[in-house]
Protein backbone atom coordinates (compact mmCIF):
# COMPACT_ATOMS: atom_id res chain seq x y z
CA UNK A 1 0.00 0.00 0.00
CA UNK A 2 1.26 3.48 -0.74
CA UNK A 3 0.46 4.67 2.80
CA UNK A 4 -0.05 3.33 6.32
CA UNK A 5 -3.41 1.83 7.25
CA UNK A 6 -4.83 3.90 10.12
CA UNK A 7 -8.16 2.13 10.57
CA UNK A 8 -10.16 -0.88 9.48
CA UNK A 9 -13.99 -0.96 9.54
CA UNK A 10 -16.02 -4.14 9.37
CA UNK A 11 -19.51 -5.33 10.06
CA UNK A 12 -20.19 -8.03 12.65
CA UNK A 13 -20.28 -10.89 10.16
CA UNK A 14 -18.21 -13.93 11.02
CA UNK A 15 -16.95 -13.99 7.44
CA UNK A 16 -15.00 -10.81 8.17
CA UNK A 17 -14.22 -10.83 11.86
CA UNK A 18 -12.04 -13.61 13.21
CA UNK A 19 -9.21 -13.76 15.72
CA UNK A 20 -6.48 -13.79 13.06
CA UNK A 21 -7.79 -10.57 11.53
CA UNK A 22 -8.16 -8.85 14.90
CA UNK A 23 -4.61 -9.91 15.87
CA UNK A 24 -3.23 -8.77 12.52
CA UNK A 25 -4.52 -5.25 13.03
CA UNK A 26 -4.29 -4.74 16.79
CA UNK A 27 -1.27 -6.79 17.94
CA UNK A 28 1.34 -5.44 15.54
CA UNK A 29 4.58 -4.21 17.10
CA UNK A 30 4.80 -1.29 14.73
CA UNK A 31 1.77 0.78 13.77
CA UNK A 32 -1.23 -0.97 15.36
CA UNK A 33 -4.43 -0.25 13.40
CA UNK A 34 -7.67 0.97 14.91
CA UNK A 35 -10.25 -1.76 14.34
CA UNK A 36 -13.94 -0.77 14.45
CA UNK A 37 -17.10 -2.71 13.83
CA UNK A 38 -20.79 -2.06 13.45
CA UNK A 39 -23.37 -2.41 16.16
CA UNK A 40 -25.42 -5.59 16.04
CA UNK A 41 -28.96 -5.20 14.66
CA UNK A 42 -28.26 -1.69 13.34
CA UNK A 43 -28.54 -2.33 9.61
CA UNK A 44 -27.02 0.92 8.40
CA UNK A 45 -24.56 1.52 11.22
CA UNK A 46 -21.57 1.12 8.94
CA UNK A 47 -23.06 2.29 5.66
CA UNK A 48 -19.69 2.73 3.93
CA UNK A 49 -18.92 -0.96 4.37
CA UNK A 50 -22.46 -1.92 3.35
CA UNK A 51 -22.18 0.23 0.21
CA UNK A 52 -18.94 -1.51 -0.77
CA UNK A 53 -20.60 -4.93 -0.36
CA UNK A 54 -22.88 -3.96 -3.21
CA UNK A 55 -20.31 -2.43 -5.57
CA UNK A 56 -17.45 -4.83 -4.82
CA UNK A 57 -19.16 -8.13 -4.11
CA UNK A 58 -22.92 -8.51 -4.61
CA UNK A 59 -23.18 -6.73 -7.96
CA UNK A 60 -20.66 -9.13 -9.48
CA UNK A 61 -21.12 -12.35 -7.52
CA UNK A 62 -24.67 -12.19 -6.21
CA UNK A 63 -25.62 -13.63 -2.84
CA UNK A 64 -24.30 -17.17 -3.25
CA UNK A 65 -21.93 -18.67 -0.72
CA UNK A 66 -18.74 -20.06 -2.25
CA UNK A 67 -17.40 -23.05 -0.32
CA UNK A 68 -14.97 -24.32 -2.95
CA UNK A 69 -11.34 -23.53 -1.93
CA UNK A 70 -10.42 -23.06 -5.61
CA UNK A 71 -12.93 -20.21 -5.80
CA UNK A 72 -11.49 -18.59 -2.68
CA UNK A 73 -8.02 -18.65 -4.24
CA UNK A 74 -9.37 -17.15 -7.48
CA UNK A 75 -11.20 -14.38 -5.61
CA UNK A 76 -8.18 -13.56 -3.44
CA UNK A 77 -5.97 -13.34 -6.52
CA UNK A 78 -8.55 -11.24 -8.37
CA UNK A 79 -8.95 -8.73 -5.53
CA UNK A 80 -5.18 -8.53 -5.02
CA UNK A 81 -4.43 -7.89 -8.70
CA UNK A 82 -6.86 -6.91 -11.49
CA UNK A 83 -9.78 -5.79 -9.31
CA UNK A 84 -7.65 -3.49 -7.15
CA UNK A 85 -5.99 -1.89 -10.16
CA UNK A 86 -9.23 -1.46 -12.10
CA UNK A 87 -11.18 0.11 -9.25
CA UNK A 88 -8.41 2.30 -7.84
CA UNK A 89 -7.22 3.68 -11.16
CA UNK A 90 -10.30 3.76 -13.41
CA UNK A 91 -13.59 3.74 -11.46
CA UNK A 92 -14.55 7.19 -10.14
CA UNK A 93 -16.62 7.75 -7.04
CA UNK A 94 -18.08 10.82 -5.37
CA UNK A 95 -17.57 12.01 -1.82
CA UNK A 96 -20.24 13.69 0.25
CA UNK A 97 -19.13 17.26 0.99
CA UNK A 98 -22.16 18.62 2.80
CA UNK A 99 -25.49 17.44 4.08
CA UNK A 100 -28.04 19.91 5.37
CA UNK A 101 -31.67 19.72 6.27
CA UNK A 102 -34.03 22.29 4.78
CA UNK A 103 -37.55 21.87 6.16
CA UNK A 104 -38.41 18.21 5.50
CA UNK A 105 -35.76 17.67 2.81
CA UNK A 106 -32.15 16.63 3.18
CA UNK A 107 -29.96 18.31 0.61
CA UNK A 108 -26.65 16.63 -0.17
CA UNK A 109 -23.78 18.19 -2.03
CA UNK A 110 -21.06 16.00 -3.56
CA UNK A 111 -17.67 16.71 -5.05
CA UNK A 112 -16.79 15.88 -8.65
CA UNK A 113 -16.29 12.17 -9.41
CA UNK A 114 -12.66 11.12 -9.06
CA UNK A 115 -10.84 7.82 -8.89
CA UNK A 116 -9.00 6.87 -5.68
CA UNK A 117 -5.77 7.33 -7.68
CA UNK A 118 -6.73 10.93 -8.55
CA UNK A 119 -7.63 11.68 -4.94
CA UNK A 120 -4.29 10.30 -3.77
CA UNK A 121 -2.33 12.43 -6.25
CA UNK A 122 -4.25 15.54 -5.20
CA UNK A 123 -3.74 14.83 -1.49
CA UNK A 124 -1.38 17.23 0.17
CA UNK A 125 -0.32 14.88 2.92
CA UNK A 126 2.88 14.09 4.78
CA UNK A 127 1.93 10.39 4.60
CA UNK A 128 2.33 10.15 0.81
CA UNK A 129 5.76 10.93 -0.61
CA UNK A 130 6.41 12.34 -4.06
CA UNK A 131 8.31 9.13 -4.88
CA UNK A 132 5.22 7.08 -4.09
CA UNK A 133 3.10 9.35 -6.26
CA UNK A 134 5.62 8.96 -9.10
CA UNK A 135 5.52 5.15 -8.78
CA UNK A 136 1.71 5.16 -8.86
CA UNK A 137 1.72 7.41 -11.93
CA UNK A 138 4.18 5.09 -13.68
CA UNK A 139 1.94 2.11 -12.88
CA UNK A 140 -1.14 4.00 -14.12
CA UNK A 141 0.50 4.73 -17.47
CA UNK A 142 1.24 1.01 -17.97
CA UNK A 143 -2.37 -0.08 -17.36
CA UNK A 144 -5.11 -0.61 -19.91
CA UNK A 145 -8.65 -0.52 -18.43
CA UNK A 146 -10.07 -2.63 -21.26
CA UNK A 147 -7.53 -5.40 -20.70
CA UNK A 148 -8.17 -5.30 -16.94
CA UNK A 149 -11.92 -5.51 -17.45
CA UNK A 150 -11.54 -8.44 -19.86
CA UNK A 151 -9.28 -10.27 -17.39
CA UNK A 152 -11.81 -9.65 -14.57
CA UNK A 153 -14.66 -11.03 -16.67
CA UNK A 154 -12.66 -14.15 -17.56
CA UNK A 155 -11.95 -14.82 -13.89
CA UNK A 156 -15.62 -14.33 -13.00
CA UNK A 157 -16.61 -16.78 -15.72
CA UNK A 158 -14.20 -19.33 -14.22
CA UNK A 159 -15.60 -18.67 -10.72
CA UNK A 160 -19.19 -19.13 -11.90
CA UNK A 161 -18.31 -22.33 -13.74
CA UNK A 162 -16.63 -23.74 -10.62
CA UNK A 163 -19.54 -22.69 -8.40
CA UNK A 164 -22.14 -24.46 -10.55
CA UNK A 165 -20.25 -27.78 -10.55
CA UNK A 166 -21.75 -30.21 -8.07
Amino acid sequence: MPFKILGFDSDNGGEFINQKLVNYFTCRDKNPVQFTRSLAYHSNDNSHVEQKYWTHVRQWLGYDRFDNPKIVDLLNDLYKNEWRLYHNYFIPSVKLLEKKRVASKTIKRYDKPKTPYQRLLEADSKHISTETKALLTKQYKELNPFELRTAIEKIFDKILRLSTKI
